[in-house]
């Protein structure tokens, strides 16, 4: 049911979602059987409640399945701006087309809504007809994850919403809004009972453990101790902070999960529930399928709006590894530049910088105008297998590149700078565009079964460890504890540098490692010259430690002191408001396009000043875009006192402004 639109048509509709247990999740709990025939009396069973278990699971799902996915975390940000496809672009530009939107702000809201009735059931249920069997505990422990989980989104994303903390078994439609304080009370109840609970290890793969209930509820206290609610939190911010450093640290602490040795590792996608699904970084995923059969109406879908366009161009056809270019996601200059690409690996592994050949009888020919030897003239300029697409990653003032002399080199050359132009953070420079930009490669899926194929069957990543330290950290420094940040911050970072040895051109592309780009030829490409264009004009093949610049932090002067954190830009200079930009660039690093920075940057109320900065389309209001509107579908269906609303009732439910 959803609480939206609680009405008897819908009531059938929801039970059945809830009670899918065989929704596309390969893992062995999951791979059941669809069912579709259980009714209220089921859920007062063991086997009932296990099976409605299962359905919750399937929510998880949800937020990788579609647009909204992106749309509300990615959009209207400073790390991403609208591609090619305009499509969802309301939510990037918040224009006049976003206060009329209905569609995917009800989705989200009456999802989120459909789990938390699961989540009821659950609550409800297991202590009364679940006995005393061994796995009590966890139903009702993944009961009250999951209805922290939906009403943690449910306040990032509307402010106060109702609060229904019982079952719904007959048509119900009065309902009130609580405030925001009073649902972050209800969720970090929630996940405090959830954590105490459920198990250190889970019975099986994919299962919600008491870790990840510590790292959603560090994650809860550390943003209701944010600056977006400064006007009630004044009395619980300390012990909020002091709080979430203590879940953050039982996590790292648990001996369960550790940092992946390589950030690569993370995106080395070789296969459906493959080696990188199984990293102990990982907290918690939505488990997806290669079981076309069962694989649900979406699959996972985020590996189709990061990538720009390349099938069109000469010598290039659309294929698995490449991914389907929906180019909903175009990386700004600020996504690019918070990196040290020097020094940095996550940038190169994570965004795609270049593809190779996989149609050699359509490359383009050498000519006489631009041939390296008459030979050559008439001659294709690569062959199969061969660099086809390169993007260059330089900086402003870079001298080496012009609109004419990229036509000599053998690829197609995207290059961010030409010669003699200057850095102004919105616009586009050198010859990139709209659909021409450096994609993000972190999701992509060779695993689909067709290259026209939306459903990817990749896991979503909904918790790892490198962000449970930077909720730590931020917490710390938040206290105005720098130094006691520092360790947190260095663990993420140093795992990030590149190390002495390490060959640069063994970074990952993406769903490229799952299925390889064999051409024609039979030959597969090797990136071993990707740093002939990488920041100089010298070759590095392999790190040494000559050329390698620590990017651990020696003290919080590194922080403070730093002219690469865009502090001016900002507008930002004390210590308190230059962590906060720190941390919101450290989390960029890390976790660019993992689907939280909308959400990030709300909480701090970073939102306007970041997207007038860094995003030369988003125009977010002060006073207005920092929550989305209550969808309209829920205001016209709801009563009060047995009547529906009226005009101005609706109005003093709905958000500021909207």
């Amino acid at each position: 049911m959803q609480l939206s639109i609680f009405t008897k048509s819908t009531f059938g509709l929801f039970l059945g979602a809830a009670l899918l247990t065989g929704a596309g999740c390969k893992k062995e709990f999951l791979d059941e059987n669809l069912v579709t025939t259980k009714s209220l009396q089921d859920l007062q069973t063991p086997l009932g409640l296990d099976d409605l278990s299962i359905g919750m699971y399937q929510h998880l799902k949800f937020n990788f399945n579609y647009e909204w996915s992106y749309a509300t975390t990615n959009y209207g940000v400073d790390e991403f701006t609208v591609g090619g496809d305009r499509t969802m672009q309301m939510w990037n530009s918040y224009d006049a087309n976003l206060n009329s939107l209905t569609g995917d702000v009800a989705t989200v809201f009456n999802a989120m809504y459909a789990n938390i009735n699961s989540a009821n059931i659950m609550i409800e249920n297991v202590p009364l007809y679940y006995g005393t069997g061994a796995n009590r505990n966890v139903r009702l422990g993944e009961g009250y994850f999951m209805r922290a989980l939906d009403y943690f989104k449910l306040v990032k994303q509307f402010g106060g919403v109702p609060l229904k903390l019982t079952q719904t078994t007959t048509l119900e439609t009065d309902f009130i809004r609580k405030s925001a304080q009073e649902v972050y009370s209800q969720v970090i109840e929630d996940f405090t009972n959830a954590y105490s609970l459920l198990p250190e290890t889970p019975a099986e793969v994919g299962r919600i453990t008491k870790w990840a209930a510590a790292h959603f509820l560090a994650k809860a206290y550390l943003t209701r101790a944010s600056e977006l609610y400064n006007e009630w939190n004044g009395t619980t911010k300390a012990g909020d902070l002091d709080s979430c450093i203590k879940y953050a640290d039982a996590v790292i602490g648990s001996g369960k999960h550790s940092l992946a040795a390589n950030f690569a590792d993370l995106w080395n996608f070789t296969a459906p529930d493959g080696p990188n699904e199984r990293l102990p970084e990982v907290i918690l995923a939505a488990q997806f399928s290669n079981n076309t059969a069962t694989q649900g109406r979406y699959g996972n879908q985020v590996h189709l709006y990061y990538p720009s366009i390349y099938q069109n161009l000469p010598g290039m056809v659309r294929d698995l590894p490449g991914d389907r270019e929906f180019q909903r996601m175009r990386s700004t200059d600020y996504a690019l530049d918070v990196f040290d690409r020097v020094n940095d690996s996550r940038f190169w592994k994570s965004f795609k910088t270049r593809y190779v050949s996989n149609n050699p009888g359509g490359a383009p020919k050498w000519t006489a105008a631009n041939a390296p030897t008459p030979a050559q003239v008439g001659q294709p300029r690569f062959t199969g297998g061969q660099e086809s697409i390169l993007y260059i990653v330089n900086n402003a003032g870079d001298p080496r590149y012009t609109a004419a002399n990229i036509g000599l080199r053998a690829p197609h050359m995207f290059v961010r700078y030409f010669a003699g132009q200057a850095e102004n953070m919105l616009g586009n420079h050198g010859n990139y565009e709209v659909s021409r930009y450096v994609g993000l490669s972190k999701f992509q899926d060779g695993s689909r079964n067709a290259v026209a194929s939306q459903f990817g069957q990749r896991d979503g990543i909904m918790a790892r460890l490198a962000e449970t330290y930077l909720v730590a950290a931020e917490a710390y420094g938040r206290k105005g504890s720098y130094a006691q940040a520092l360790p947190y911050l260095n663990a993420v970072r140093d795992r990030a540098a590149y190390k002495a040895g390490e060959d640069r051109a063994a970074y990952v592309d993406g769903g490229v490692s799952y299925k390889t780009n064999v051409a024609a030829t039979g030959t597969n490409f090797s990136y071993s010259d990707r740093n002939t264009y990488y920041e100089s004009n010298n070759n590095m093949p392999v790190t040494t430690a000559a050329t390698l610049t620590n990017m651990h932090l020696n003290g919080i002067v590194d922080i403070f002191n730093s002219d690469k954190e865009f502090y001016t830009k900002l507008g930002v200079s004390s210590n308190a408001d230059k962590f906060v930009a720190f941390i919101l660039n450290e989390r960029s690093r890390e976790l660019i396009g993992e689907l939280y920075r909308w959400e990030d940057l709300a909480r701090t109320k970073t939102l306007v000043k970041r997207c007038l900065t860094f995003n030369d389309e988003a125009k977010p209001l002060e006073n207005k875009h920092y929550l989305r509107p209550i969808p309209q579908s829920f205001l016209d269906a709801n009563y009060k006192d047995g009547a529906p609303l009226t005009s101005a009732e609706k109005s003093g439910m709905q958000n500021p402004n909207w």
